[in-house]
C-alpha cells in the first residue's frame, strides 16, 4: 500500500489549516474611508486655508506632535490643489479629531471552521491537538481620524473625511508616515479645486 495519498492529506490538511491562521491573523490594507460633503456649496469660489486658534487634537491649551503632523500634511495636499495658506482670513478652516482605543473580539479557532472531520468521534474524549484551538479573545487598537473642512465666514462644514481602521505596533512606532497615508487617502476623495 502507497504512503503517498496519505501524506498528500496531511499536506493538504496543514495547507488549509496555516490559510486559516493567516486570514485570521491578516489586517485590512489600509483603514476604511467615508467622505460627506455640502453638494450644494461650491468649492471654486474657496482660495485659501488655515487652521483654528486650537483644533481637536491640541490637549490643554498647547499643540501636539499630532496636531503638527496633521497640519504639514494637510498642507501638502491643499498646497497641491491650488490653496495657499492664511494664517489671518482663510477660506477655509481645517480641523482635525483623532482618537485611539482598544477593540476585543472573540474570534473561533481553527476547529470551528473546520469541524471535527474524521477525527470528530473522539471529540470530547481526548484533548484536542495544539492545532485545534477553541476560540480566542483579541484585543487590539482601533484609530479613528476626522478632518473637516468648514466655511470660514459661514462658520459652516463643507467637507468631513472620516478614516477608521486597526492600528499597527509599527504605526504607533512612526505616527508621522501613517497620518500622511491616511490624510492622502482621504483627499484624494476632497471635491474641489480653487477657481483661478
Amino acid at each position: 500500500m502507497s504512503c503517498k495519498p496519505y501524506f498528500t492529506r496531511v499536506a493538504a490538511a496543514f495547507a488549509l489549516t496555516a490559510a486559516l491562521f493567516a486570514a485570521g491573523c491578516a489586517t485590512t490594507s489600509g483603514p476604511k474611508t467615508r467622505i460627506d460633503y455640502d453638494k450644494a456649496a461650491d468649492f471654486s469660489v474657496y482660495r485659501t486655508y488655515g487652521f483654528p486658534k486650537e483644533t481637536g487634537t491640541d490637549r490643554g491649551g498647547y499643540s501636539t506632535l499630532v496636531t503638527s503632523y496633521l497640519k504639514s500634511s494637510m498642507s501638502s495636499q491643499m498646497e497641491a490643489r491650488g490653496y495657499k495658506y492664511s494664517e489671518d482670513h482663510p477660506d477655509l478652516l481645517v480641523n482635525f479629531f483623532m482618537n485611539t482605543r482598544e477593540r476585543t473580539e472573540l474570534r473561533p479557532g481553527p476547529t470551528a471552521s473546520l469541524g471535527y472531520g474524521y477525527y470528530g468521534y473522539r471529540y470530547g474524549l481526548y484533548s484536542a491537538w495544539p492545532l485545534y484551538d477553541e476560540d480566542r479573545t483579541v484585543t487590539y487598537k482601533v484609530g479613528t481620524l476626522n478632518i473637516d473642512i468648514v466655511d470660514a465666514e459661514k462658520k459652516q462644514l463643507v467637507w468631513e473625511g472620516v478614516a477608521e481602521g486597526r492600528v499597527s505596533e509599527d504605526e504607533l512606532q512612526n505616527p508621522k508616515v501613517a497620518i500622511n497615508g491616511v490624510v492622502t487617502e482621504l483627499m484624494r476623495q476632497y471635491p474641489g479645486r480653487p477657481n483661478m
